[in-house]
């Protein structure tokens, strides 16, 4: 099944400890290979879309369990680990701040390198940013977009976002029955520190966004005329149009407005698609076109994750480094054994899985 969503972290300050990034480069690096080599490069995307499990897999790797700060240095440690694990055919790209600019460009370096083409990858990456800033407008401006991909180019995306109300955003795509960008490519909303205002690729959406779609054509002098229409009468709109109105600039639109008659975009994707058409182009259109639609979402709890070493923070406790250590030398110990045993892959581990749940079932 295709895994998507996102989920909300509070904002925290302060910087990653060299020491503690460069171990959970290791650890990370060491359970990445592990899933790899059990499953292969498909159930490691498949883990990495599911926004539950690499919450803890953060706090596995001693990260504060509820930071924002766990989703930029998890991605940015596993970028660092997977340099040296080029064999397994699995790629990733981007990064924090002016790092995710560079995206495309990391994705067409490697298309390079393994001899395809990676124009559907670089369109991947751009158009699911632009759902995620644009098409759901729930206050969040991204800053961080990480890229990951196999060398069959199924992918998986994780990016988060920032609000005012120190607050983060982390979203997640994953390309496997993935039948469109702009209808219902969430599998899940998961949140409850906010809710969303417009979102724009709801299934149920279809007319709002052909709607739209039209609305682009129309010359821009109409839509504008619309537009300063609604904003002098924003006091008589029913309570549904929540704050969406008064930040909108006729005048800054006109211009956009002038390039999307021009270019005549087919269909919802294409006019996202477009350079310039941002989240307050969308947002004028869907106010003229009076079907704004907002719903309630919910969150879920992985903390119980980091008590496996602890915390950056001392939370739930302090990181022991021995521990840490130790847990990363039994990890390799099983990687060189799967490596030269094949057939015995990491019966090890798969057996300590089973007995720690068979135990947990008796005393339940």
């Amino acid at each position: 099944m295709r895994k998507t969503g996102f989920i909300d972290l509070p904002l925290h300050s302060g910087k990653c400890p060299r020491w503690l990034f460069e171990k959970m480069k290791v650890l990370g690096r060491n359970i990445c290979e592990i899933i790899i080599i059990e499953f292969g490069a498909d159930k490691f995307l498949k883990k990495l879309c599911d926004p539950f499990w690499f919450q803890c897999l953060g706090c596995v790797l001693g990260f504060d369990w509820h930071s924002s700060g766990l989703t930029t240095t998890v991605c940015g440690a596993l970028k660092e680990a997977f340099k040296d694990l080029k064999d397994y055919g699995v790629y990733i790209c981007g990064g924090k701040g002016k790092v995710s600019h560079k995206t495309p460009e990391e994705i067409q370096e490697i298309g390079e390198e393994i001899l395809k083409d990676s124009s559907s990858l670089v369109y991947a990456s751009r158009i699911t940013a632009k759902v995620d800033n644009n098409a759901l407008q729930d206050g969040y401006t991204l800053y961080h977009h990480t890229f990951i991909f196999t060398k069959d180019f199924r992918w998986a995306v994780i990016q988060q976002g920032m609000a005012q109300n120190r607050y983060a955003r982390r979203y997640h795509w994953y390309s496997e029955n993935l039948n469109s960008f702009v209808e219902n490519p969430h599998e899940a909303i998961i949140s409850d520190k906010s809710f969303l205002t417009l979102n724009l690729v709801d299934k149920e959406k279809g007319i709002l966004r052909e709607t739209i779609k039209e609305l682009a054509l129309r010359k821009p002098e109409k839509n504008i005329k619309d537009l300063i229409m609604l904003k002098n009468n924003q006091n008589q709109l029913p309570l549904r149009h929540q704050v969406l109105i008064e930040d909108i600039n006729p005048k800054f639109l006109d211009k956009i407005l002038l390039k999307t008659y021009q270019r005549q975009p087919k269909d919802f994707k294409e006019l996202l698609s477009l350079e310039n058409v941002g989240a307050k182009t969308l947002r004028a259109l869907a106010l003229i076109s009076d079907l704004i639609y907002g719903e309630s979402i919910s969150f879920k709890d992985p903390a119980r994750f980091s008590f496996a070493h602890g915390g950056k923070d001392r939370h739930p406790y302090k990181i022991n480094l021995t521990h840490y250590q130790k847990t990363i030398d039994i990890l390799d110990k099983a990687i060189d054994k799967a490596k030269i045993e094949r057939s015995d892959k990491i019966k090890a581990l798969r057996r300590l899985h089973n007995f720690y749940f068979a135990e947990r079932k008796e005393t339940s």
